[in-house]
């Protein structure tokens, strides 16, 4: 996990507000203060550093860009979404009014949780939309189906292992900024006339889907003479089935794109989708075997078949009888 770039409540505030603002020069300052204050907690802070303390001032995404938002995550009523460093509510409210969707609004900053609030009241929405004011770095994520965010590149970063840790399937949603290397599934630029920072008027709207962790072996259950090997890297991943021994042996090399637990496995003849639950791992169509499953494996796991079969394969590919 990324090591946090500052841990004092102080510069997590800046963090958040230069991330709305987009005053990336200020941000840079005001976090190197904060971090120079954390070293060196006992030293008077000096008039400098009590200059770059002030509040920069909150800037909304345009309504364009907030519609985005919802629209790439296909936003619906059966979502509970939360929105990191929600400002004035309106990505929590919009869901809640226009999708009946329940959504919860992380806010640092105690007067903007107020405005959402009363936006929200405003809308007679309250009952589906509430705003807390937190540390969006303390804030429990697991009950999302969606997350929501315009923050600051360093901030993503930070956020992304536990975003990985998700439920397999939860949507993530940035305004402008990326999670590094870890590609997004799906970008949209936005036209935004109104934006209120930058010279062109335009923002990246990004998707990220959850994807279920696919990487090590996996062995077939009961009858099922198989060893499947998988790397993973974020939602891509590449490995090896093995099916079969001697003569009705075959070998598979492939590269899949995960979709939240579901990924489609290419053949030359035809290709076949396939789901991860937890542990199992079903191939859906009866091409393969009616119900063919594989089960998630120890690396040391030989993937022996039941003693009544006595033969099994490994990932090398040796048979043994």
């Amino acid at each position: 996990m990324p090591t946090p770039l500052v841990s004092p409540m102080r510069a997590s505030r800046k963090m958040l507000r230069c991330a709305r603002s987009g005053l990336l020069v200020l941000c840079a300052v005001a976090t190197a203060t904060a971090v120079s204050s954390a070293s060196a907690q006992t030293t008077p802070a000096s008039s400098a550093s009590q200059a770059v303390d002030v509040d920069v001032p909150f800037i909304v995404s345009p309504p364009a860009v907030t519609q985005a938002m919802l629209d790439i995550a296909r936003v619906n009523a059966r979502d509970y979404l939360i929105d990191l460093g929600a400002g004035d509510g309106r990505v929590v409210i919009l869901a809640a009014t226009r999708y009946g969707a329940r959504g919860l609004g992380v806010e640092i900053d105690p007067q903007l949780v107020k405005r959402a609030q009363a936006n929200a009241k405003a809308a007679k929405v309250e009952a589906r939309a509430e705003f807390r004011e937190e540390d969006l770095f303390k804030t429990d994520l697991s009950p999302a189906s969606v997350v929501t965010m315009y923050l600051l590149p360093a901030v993503n970063l930070q956020l992304r292992e536990r975003l990985l840790a998700l439920k397999p399937g939860t949507r993530l949603v940035s305004h402008d900024w990326d999670m590094g290397d870890w590609q997004p599934d799906e970008e949209r630029s936005v036209a935004a006339p109104d934006k209120p920072i930058g010279k062109d008027k335009t923002s990246r709207v990004m998707l990220w889907v959850v994807p279920a962790q696919m990487a090590g072996k996996w062995c077939g259950t009961d009858d099922a003479e198989a060893t499947l090997t998988v790397s993973q890297r974020y939602q891509k991943a590449e490995g090896k089935l093995v099916v079969g021994s001697g003569k009705q042996r075959s070998e598979i090399r492939f590269r899949v794109t995960l979709s939240g637990n579901a990924f489609v496995l290419p053949l030359p003849d035809g290709d076949i989708p396939a789901r991860i639950n937890g542990d199992e791992l079903e191939f859906l169509s009866t091409r393969v075997h009616a119900g063919f499953k594989l089960r998630r494996a120890a690396e040391a796991d030989s993937c022996a078949l039941p003693q009544r079969l006595v033969m099994h394969s490994t990932l090398e590919g040796t048979n043994s009888q």
